[in-house]
């Protein structure tokens, strides 16, 4: 059994760890923290979990984390760095599923996110957690930086068509749709019901810190084309979800793009492109860790749908695939269920 510990178990993504792991058979769920509700019992906060978990939340305690297989940290940004080193010593492995260790380059992290980076001599060891990515990698590291959710969902989407050389890299745009739980589970006026309900909204123009994220990743497989990317990111009264229309020109056209991508993801176990001609919706991976894909190509222009579940493939399911990965477990334990309709 894998030893489990989550810090930071009280917002959303914490909630949907909780939730999957309870499902994994290979898991024992050993430490849940929170120092706003240590000592309250998980199930009274979250009461969907009664009956399936009797841990209380506990405060931060570095050697109790210690004494974990891998420890998840659902926090902040700029929390789990502080603790990595120590963790890492100890012999644990580290799963975060913030932004700590996604940027390579230390100064764009200070840029991005407003801080110094506490430990940037872990950056180069740390794993992106992109399985379609970086399988073999994430298989043998120590600490994994979980992707992001609009991440996840723009590599995914774009990865095949740049991969192949087939689409101009400097002409890339990124238009995508979230819903509310992406801003995580906290009092703030712009996400009450009134104001994100009936409304539809743009957001983080050039601002938004997955921008050098999603940068970074298309960069890396682009063949030294110059990679200039327009993302724009929109929040959707909904729970869950994100939609990513995503556009490129092609160099020349394309005889079969479908084929492509069949090629590209037939034998990935979260991927699924469907038939030429279709348009998949949120509520299709719903609670699911499937990122669901159709392409469209019209002469020189192509344009790909991805839709993820933000909090699953997005987040939490993700993190568990990976988790899988390092312990040299099927990377589908615990993450087969179906999504969840309506």
């Amino acid at each position: 059994m894998i030893k489990v510990a989550i810090v930071g178990g009280t917002g959303y993504t914490g909630v949907e760890l909780l939730r999957l792991l309870l499902q994994h058979p290979q898991v024992e769920l050993a430490v849940i923290t929170s120092r706003g509700e240590a000592g309250r019992p998980v199930s009274d906060l979250f009461p969907s979990l009664a009956g399936r978990i009797d841990l209380a939340f506990s405060d931060v305690d570095v050697r109790s984390l210690a004494t974990c297989d891998v420890v998840f940290f659902a926090t902040p940004n700029g929390v789990a760095m502080q603790q990595v080193p120590t963790l890492l010593d100890a012999g644990a492995r580290v799963i975060d599923l913030a932004a700590d260790f996604r940027l390579r380059d230390p100064a764009a992290w200070e840029r991005w996110y407003g801080m110094p980076h506490a430990c940037p001599q872990f950056l180069e060891e740390a794993v992106y957690g992109l399985p379609e990515l970086n399988r073999g990698r994430i298989a043998g590291a120590r600490l994994v930086a979980n992707p992001g959710c609009y991440p996840t969902a723009v590599t995914l989407g774009l990865l095949p068509l740049l991969r192949a050389g087939l689409v101009d890299p400097a002409e890339l745009v990124a238009d995508c749709k979230s819903g509310v739980s992406g801003a995580g589970r906290h009092v703030r006026a712009d996400l009450a019901f009134c104001e994100a309900n009936e409304n539809f909204k743009a957001y983080g123009v050039f601002a938004h810190r997955h921008q050098p994220e999603i940068v970074q990743n298309l960069g890396a497989v682009c063949d030294g084309g110059q990679l200039d990317l327009t993302f724009v990111p929109h929040l959707l009264p909904l729970n869950r979800g994100i939609h990513a229309t995503l556009y490129a020109r092609l160099h020349a056209p394309a005889a079969d793009l479908q084929a492509v991508y069949e090629a590209a993801y037939g034998a990935e176990p979260f991927v699924r492109v469907l038939p030429a001609g279709s348009h998949p919706q949120v509520s299709e991976v719903r609670a699911g860790n499937d990122c669901v894909l159709a392409v469209h190509a019209e002469r020189r222009r192509v344009v790909v749908l991805s839709v993820i579940d933000n909090l699953v493939k997005g987040a939490a399911g993700q993190a568990i695939q990976n988790m899988n990965l390092m312990f040299g477990l099927d990377e589908t334990l615990g993450l087969r269920h179906a999504a969840v309709m309506p």
